[in-house]
């Protein structure tokens, strides 16, 4: 129990909420930050509700509330994002891993052949999809490009991290890959429409792995137009996109020539990868 002028965890954490209260999920984002940052899990909230918190803490915590107060995301606060059974270190340097971005790792894994298989992750960011599939898939060669030197810096310490081997590559998608076929390949490119008011609530993310030009599809026309040269015939691409873009994207293809397979779906029911390959498979 809490003594005069000490913070107890329950205190704290109706502080906590009430300076979230524009949050849709406060008491969650409270609860992440606490565990991760003072050490108190939530079965230690329940069973110790009046536990008192050291200064220390308290500080530390109220300085973490504050940051998750002017938008900044959890997971740069603590400094890491778990990604389809796997903790990844992340900065501002590298967009937060989504879980509808585990639907590539999954239909990877799903069409990957018994036998040993290349894949190339295009945009590595964190390394989320290149380490993910390597780690399930110990004996695929993975190869990850990206554009940004501090993002390949992240995504190598994540590598060495988890003890999982992919060959990094600075390249502007394909520019500076020496000329080769693999038989996947993934990307999760920057699709958000420049003027998507959506942007102001991603403001601490990299605008570098987010802003997809005017219609948001620049990046997405860049990686297609090459793409055919490096995916193996039988090979297939997935592309993640914007819920609204599917329709966009299978053009684009058709004019590359890549054919598109299927559209998988997110769990709030939005076309969200397209599965592509060559059209003279």
């Amino acid at each position: 129990m809490s003594g005069p002028g000490e913070v107890s965890v329950s205190g704290l954490l109706a502080w906590a909420q009430a300076e979230l209260g524009a949050h849709s999920e406060a008491r969650t984002d409270a609860m992440v930050l606490l565990e991760s940052l003072v050490g108190i899990s939530p079965a230690s909230v329940y069973a110790r509700p009046g536990h008192a918190l050291t200064s220390c803490q308290v500080l530390e915590f109220k300085a973490a509330i504050d940051r998750r107060c002017t938008g900044e995301p959890v997971a740069y606060i603590v400094g890491e994002r778990a990604f389809h059974e796997l903790n990844l270190q992340v900065d501002r340097h590298v967009l937060v891993p989504r879980p509808e971005t585990e639907l590539i790792v999954d239909e990877v894994l799903e069409l990957a052949p018994a036998e040993a298989f290349t894949l190339l992750d295009l945009g590595v960011g964190s390394g989320a999809l290149a380490l993910a599939i390597a780690h399930a898939r110990r004996d695929a060669s993975v190869t990850a490009v990206d554009v940004s030197i501090d993002a390949l810096a992240v995504a190598a310490a994540n590598a060495a991290a988890l003890g999982i081997n992919v060959e990094f590559i600075e390249s502007n998608w394909f520019a500076d890959l020496p000329v080769q076929t693999f038989d996947f390949i993934v990307c999760n490119p920057p699709y958000v429409r420049s003027q998507d008011p959506h942007m102001q609530s991603l403001q601490f993310e990299p605008q570098l792995a987010l802003d997809g030009g005017i219609d948001g599809l620049d990046s997405i026309r860049a990686v297609l137009a090459d793409a055919p040269g490096f995916l193996r015939r039988g090979g297939r691409l997935l592309l993640e996109h914007g819920y609204d873009q599917a329709s966009a994207v299978a053009g684009i293809a058709a004019q590359s020539g890549m054919l598109v397979e299927r559209v998988l779906i997110d769990l709030a029911g939005h076309q969200r990868v397209t599965i592509m390959s060559r059209t003279d498979d």
